[in-house]
């Protein structure tokens, strides 16, 4: 059984009254149809006007991420799905995974990417893959369901994790996602907010662990995320009517008249 509360829902029982933090997913959540749009920008701009602290957390690679904190009104940025977090103005991220060796740790997953293309043949590496730290990244267009899933067991076989969204399929280790990430990074650096003034937002299946209520009691998915809402085991307690970006515009406008 979904949930899958109207956005309207929450505001009505002013559960966002407390909320202090905006921990979000960036593709398919933040962008529209993979921008970012001056109404997203602006929205940002406004909740640090309002004092809203807002922290990212995407699958991207730690390359891709570095540069992201320096340009958006963002607190930091969690890559790689709980991988590395970068504190906003630095160029150094922590690492959040503990891996002895980074490099042996590349040629693990190499390998493990090269076992996966005995059976699927055509899946083909990611551009960003080589900016990568923590995981191994591959393109999801294309695979079915079914595939997606085949693909997952194949790395539990092997002692990796797996997850995708919308963009691409991620090799990680077991136990690397972005509920244990953000809570490390939460406890560590920002142990001023209680999880009730933490809101969570996303759109796809590596979002899934963002949705969890015994971490994170309040979390919003943009419209977006009802194309999964059948292979997600935790739902985002409301769903925005808006996609993509736009739905998370919508969520902050009900953050500001909450405020």
């Amino acid at each position: 059984m979904y949930r899958l509360l109207p956005l309207s829902q929450a505001a009505s029982t002013n559960c966002f009254t407390n909320i202090r933090l905006v921990a979000t997913d960036m593709d398919g959540t933040l962008t529209t149809r993979g921008k970012f749009t001056p109404a997203l920008l602006q929205a940002l701009e406004d909740l640090a006007k309002a004092d809203f602290k807002v922290l990212i957390v995407t699958g991207r690679s730690s390359g891709w991420v570095s540069g992201l904190v320096s340009y958006l009104s963002v607190i930091g940025a969690i890559a790689e799905n709980g991988g590395l977090f970068y504190r906003s103005g630095s160029e150094t991220p922590v690492a959040l995974t503990p891996i002895p060796d980074f490099v042996a740790h590349r040629q693990q997953l190499a390998a493990a990417f090269q076992q996966l293309q005995t059976q699927f043949p055509h899946i083909q590496e990611s551009a960003d893959n080589r900016f990568r730290i923590t995981d191994w990244t591959f393109d999801v267009q294309g695979l079915s369901t079914n595939e997606l899933q085949t693909l997952a067991h194949l790395c539990q076989q092997m002692n990796w994790g797996f997850t995708y969204s919308n963009v691409q399929c991620h090799i990680k280790p077991l136990g690397q996602d972005k509920a244990v990430g953000l809570l490390q990074v939460l406890r560590e650096d920002f142990p001023q907010y209680a999880k009730e003034q933490v809101v969570t937002v996303g759109d796809s299946p590596n979002d899934e662990s963002l949705f969890d209520e015994r971490c994170f009691p309040i979390s919003v998915g943009v419209a977006n995320v009802r194309f999964y809402a059948h292979q997600l085991k935790y739902q985002p307690a409301y769903v925005t009517s808006a996609s993509e970006g736009e739905g998370f515009c919508e969520l902050v406008k009900y953050l500001l008249h909450g405020k």
